[in-house]
C-alpha cells in the first residue's frame, strides 16, 4: 500500500476539511476516518472506520501502515456537560489515538491545539490543551507538529451562536488585528488551518513544531508544491520563515 493518512475528529469544522484537503492530495493512496457514524461523503480513497471512543484500543488495526494521523477532536464544555468530559476528549482521546499511531509506527502526527495553550495557566481550556501538547511532544513521534490557530471562521455542523457573533465581530475588525501585536488573535478561516495541517503532515518533516497564528495563516494560504509523492520540506520551509519574519 502506498501513503495512508488517518484523521481522528473528522467530522468536525477543522477535521471535515482536514478530510477534503487530503482526498485532493493524489499522493495518497488512502485517508482513513474513525468516526462514530457512518458518513454521508463517498469517495473511492475514503475509508470509515466506525469506532467506540471509550474503547478505542479495540481498533489498533486501523493505524496499521499509516503514514500520518491528523487529529481534529474537540468539543466545548458546554457540549460535553462538565469539564471532566470536556477532558475526556481533547485530551484522553486524543493520547489514547497517539498511543496506537506510535505503537503502529506512525511517523507524523498533526494535531490542532489553540491560541494561548499553557498547561499552567488557570484557564481550564488553556491548561487542558497544554497538557495535550506537553504529553503528546513526550511520545517522540518523528514528527510532532502543533497548531494554534485563534477564534476559526467557518460553518460548523452544529452553529454556536457565541462563536458565531464573534466571528462576525472579529471579521469586522480583521483590519485592527493585522499589526504584529494583535495578528496572533487574528480569526482565521477553518480552512486555511485544515490547508495547513495536510501541507505540514504531508512534509514527513522531523522534530517537535509549534505552529502560530501568523504561520498558519501563511501556510493555510499556499499552493501545494510536491516531489515524488511527498511535500517538500524547502518549501515548507521558506513558508515558515516568511510567516516569522512578516
Amino acid at each position: 500500500m502506498g501513503v495512508v493518512a488517518l484523521v481522528v475528529g473528522a467530522t468536525g469544522l477543522v477535521g471535515n476539511l482536514v478530510v477534503e484537503e487530503l482526498l485532493k492530495r493524489d499522493e495518497l493512496d488512502e485517508v482513513r476516518i474513525l468516526v462514530r457514524r457512518q458518513p454521508e461523503v463517498t469517495h473511492p480513497r475514503l475509508k470509515a472506520i466506525i469506532v467506540d471512543w471509550d474503547r478505542l484500543e479495540s481498533y489498533r488495526e486501523a493505524f496499521f501502515g499509516v503514514h500520518m494521523v491528523y487529529n481534529c477532536l474537540g468539543t466545548t464544555i458546554k457540549k460535553a456537560g462538565s469539564q471532566q468530559a470536556f477532558r475526556k476528549v481533547d485530551v484522553e482521546y486524543v493520547l489514547k489515538a497517539a498511543e496506537l499511531a506510535k505503537q503502529a509506527g506512525v511517523q507524523q502526527f498533526v494535531a490542532v491545539s489553540s491560541v494561548g495553550a499553557n498547561p499552567k495557566v488557570r484557564n481550564f481550556y488553556l491548561r487542558t490543551k497544554g497538557e495535550m501538547e506537553e504529553r503528546l511532544a513526550g511520545m517522540r513521534f518523528k514528527g510532532v507538529h502543533l497548531f494554534r490557530p485563534s477564534l476559526l471562521l467557518g460553518d460548523r455542523p452544529d452553529r454556536r451562536f457565541g462563536e458565531w457573533a464573534a466571528s462576525v465581530l472579529m471579521t469586522s475588525l480583521d483590519f485592527a488585528f493585522r499589526s504584529p501585536k494583535l495578528a496572533p488573535y487574528r480569526a482565521i478561516p477553518a480552512r486555511n488551518v485544515a490547508r495547513a495541517m495536510v501541507h505540514i503532515g504531508m512534509t514527513n518533516l522531523p522534530g517537535h513544531h509549534v505552529y502560530t497564528n501568523e504561520i498558519i495563516q501563511v501556510l493555510g494560504e499556499a499552493e501545494a508544491t510536491s516531489t515524488e509523492g511527498w511535500y517538500r520540506n524547502d518549501f515548507i520551509g521558506k513558508l515558515v520563515t516568511s510567516a516569522a519574519t512578516a
